[in-house]
Parts: structure tokens; C-alpha cells; sequence
């Protein structure tokens, strides 16, 4: 008894993490019956390889609702999905959205498998939102802790790569630094200001609180995975000159006392996280570990002083696949998982129809 092989959809495939959700279906041998690719007419007409077949990029616009299919993994911006996801719900597809459009709209759970798979069955528009890439790696390290103590004041400061502004971004980075080391001054067109060489403690449009989009996404998407309303979060998002890999410097307030040992003990232990310098203080985590990682990477946990029950700690996830891509695959398969997508039949899955 195998999973039934399932009509799927990658719209943005062409994009950063679109090429990583075509990936990791590979890799991790999700029962594919019939595969297509969207993307915008830019990219049309290009091939990209899936399970030895070379599939031709199809323009979205150009999508037929009445193409029935199961399942369609989004990475486009909100615009474009508040335009198609809605339509290929209705059409009878699970929609599992990277953008921010379904993030803060109830009846669309927001999910990381490890934590709050159950909500998936509140999903009444068979749309479910992929969280934002930081806060996937920010609820991995907080949900064991919450298990031991609640956490009442959470203050993260995140070093983000520039490929959470996809392709463009790292194109940019690496335009600018060639640029430099030339000495010719460098364009600057993705980001507010240069990136090579360079911090830039602004990702998104400034709120009238003093807030970024980004820093308003990490604070209210994790209490809402947490499910925990009173949960007191302030972020700082700054942008670094690094093609992947986001880091955070995390510092957890709690109601009661929790031991280090305690705490890494319970975050070794939850599925998707490594704790990777607990017997070697040299092994701290750093974004040149983890291009291709899987887990979210924790290190320098410690005592925060400051308070009276306070841990401090640093993270590194790979933000194209447990922060985008590899979460939103882990959703479709919970999705199989529960019966709500699916369901299951004698027989071997394959690879494209």
C-alpha cells in the first residue's frame, strides 16, 4: 500500500525556491502521477529536469482551471496568488502558498508540520500558508522550549540572506561585489542601499510604528504557531551580505527557570532540529554549514543574565528549504498523512505522466 500518485502544480518554478520544491519532490520520492510548471511568461518555454524527464515551463497565464489538479505548491508573490490560488482551490487542488497573502486570514492554516500539523483540518479553502521563512526556523528552536516553561518575552535579531528576495537579490549581491573588487561603483536596485560588504537593518517597507514588513511577520506569525496570544515578541530583521542561509540571535524570557542542559536536551529531541556544538564549544553553527540542510541549526545556548529566567541562543536554517520549499513539501505530506489529499492506493507512484 503506497500513497496514490497525485496531479501536482509548482507555479514559480522557475524562482529559487520553486527549483528547490522541484527538487526536494524528487528527493524525498513524493507520489507524483503528472507534474506541470508555471512560471511568467518570461520564463516560459524553459526545461527543467524532474526524475530524468526534461518538463517544459508553462506561462501562468495561460493556466487552465479546468486542468484538474490535486495539489499546487505556490512560490510567487501575494499578488499573483490572491489571483490563482483561490481559483485552483475552488477547482478541487490544495493550494500550499508561500507568499505572505494567506498568512493572517483564518480559515488558511499557517503551518510547520513538526507543530501544528492538526490545524491543517481547519483549512475550509483547501488553502494552507507556508510561514515566513524566518519564522519557521524561530518556532522549530521556541516549540520545545514551550513544552518545558512558557515563554512570556521573546527578542530575536535576524541576519538574513539575500536570497530570501529570491534570484534578483542574489544576483545583486554578487553584481556589487565584482563591481568593487574592480573598482566601478555598484547599482543598487533590489535593495534599499548596497548590499556587498554591507548590513542593511531594513527588509520591507518601514510601518508607521518604526516597523518593517518583515519584523511584523516573524512577531505575529509565531504566536499564531504557537497559539499563544500573550506571548510578548519584538524582532529586528536586518539583511547580510550572504547568498543562503538565515541566522537569529534569539533571547527567551520565561514564567519559570529552565536549565540549558534542560533545554537543549528537548530542541536535540524534536524533529528537525540539531543542536550541533553541545559536545564541541568550535562547532557553533554558521551559514556556511547550511546550503542544502534540512534541520534548523542551534548553537550558543546559554544563561541570558539580564533577566531572571532567560536563555540566549543563536539559529541558522537554510531559508530556500526548511524555511520555504522542504516546509511546504512536509505540508503536502501531512496532508496524505491525514487523509485529506489523497488518500492512499495499491501501486507504484510515478514520476511524470
Amino acid at each position: 500500500m503506497t500513497a496514490k500518485a497525485l496531479r501536482v502544480a509548482i507555479v514559480g518554478a522557475t524562482g529559487a525556491v520553486g527549483r528547490e520544491m522541484l527538487a526536494i519532490l524528487q528527493e524525498r520520492r513524493f507520489p507524483v502521477e503528472r507534474l506541470r510548471l508555471f512560471a511568467s511568461s518570461r520564463s516560459a518555454g524553459e526545461t527543467l529536469d524532474y526524475c530524468g524527464d526534461e518538463l517544459t515551463v508553462e506561462d501562468l497565464s495561460e493556466l487552465d482551471i479546468n486542468d484538474k489538479f490535486d495539489l499546487a505548491l505556490f512560490s510567487v508573490g501575494s499578488e499573483l496568488s490572491l489571483q490563482w490560488a483561490p481559483l485552483m482551490a475552488e477547482a478541487g487542488a490544495w493550494v500550499i502558498d508561500n507568499s505572505a497573502a494567506f498568512r493572517d486570514t483564518q480559515d488558511c492554516p499557517l503551518v510547520v508540520p513538526e507543530i501544528n500539523s492538526h490545524t491543517l483540518h481547519e483549512a475550509r479553502r483547501r488553502i494552507v500558508a507556508n510561514p515566513n521563512c524566518t519564522t519557521i526556523a524561530l518556532v522549530q528552536s521556541l516549540f520545545p522550549l514551550t513544552q518545558l516553561q512558557r515563554p512570556k518575552r521573546v527578542v530575536v535579531s535576524t541576519y538574513q540572506a539575500v536570497s530570501g528576495a529570491g534570484k534578483k537579490g542574489m544576483d545583486e549581491l554578487e553584481s556589487q561585489v565584482r563591481k568593487l573588487l574592480n573598482g566601478i561603483p555598484p547599482e543598487v536596485d533590489v535593495f534599499p542601499g548596497r548590499i556587498a560588504f554591507n548590513c542593511l537593518p531594513m527588509i520591507g517597507e518601514i510601518d508607521a510604528d518604526g516597523f518593517t514588513a518583515e519584523e511584523h511577520k516573524i512577531m505575529r506569525e509565531t504566536k499564531r504557531i504557537l497559539d499563544d496570544s500573550r506571548l510578548r515578541l519584538v524582532a529586528t530583521a536586518v539583511r547580510v551580505p550572504v547568498f543562503i542561509g538565515h541566522s537569529m540571535a534569539v533571547n527567551v524570557e520565561f514564567d519559570g527557570d529552565l536549565e540549558p542542559e534542560a533545554a537543549a536536551q528537548a530542541m536535540a529531541d524534536h524533529p528537525g532540529v540539531m543542536i550541533t556544538d553541545r559536545d564541541d564549544a568550535a562547532a557553533v553553527p554558521t551559514t556556511a554549514d547550511i546550503a542544502g540542510e534540512d534541520m534548523v541549526l542551534v548553537g550558543r545556548l546559554r544563561r541570558d543574565p539580564s533577566v531572571d529566567h532567560g536563555l540566549a541562543y543563536w539559529v541558522v536554517s537554510d531559508n530556500l528549504r526548511k524555511g520555504a520549499a522542504l516546509n511546504a513539501v512536509q505540508i503536502a505530506e501531512s496532508l496524505v498523512q491525514r487523509d485529506l489529499l489523497g488518500g492512499t492506493t495499491m501501486g507504484r507512484a510515478k514520476g511524470n505522466a
